[in-house]
């Protein structure tokens, strides 16, 4: 499996969630069931790696080969977010 030309994005986040996409090579994401949303047994076993937390939420009908997931944002997340804007205010 090609698991290793799997692509992240960065994290992005508004109030409620911490989000990220997961990008598959077609041959991996022709083993993505149709209409459906994956367990996190699933999407593992198809190679996506990712801490623990994170729920596969919607399917984009457009590009199904196009992960999308989320996760609760915590005061960690508050936290690494505000440093790293503050990093980027002092460059």
């Amino acid at each position: 499996m090609s698991a290793n030309r799997i692509s992240y994005s960065d994290k992005y986040f508004d109030e409620v969630y911490e989000y990220r996409h997961v990008i598959l090579p077609h041959d991996i994401a022709k083993l993505v069931p149709k209409g459906r949303l994956l367990s996190e047994t699933e999407w593992r076993n198809l190679g996506v790696q990712q801490s623990r937390g994170w729920v596969h939420y919607a399917i984009h009908r457009p590009e199904p080969h196009i992960l999308l997931f989320r996760r609760p944002v915590t005061q960690e997340t508050i936290q690494a977010a505000a440093a790293a804007a503050a990093a980027g205010q002092t460059q």
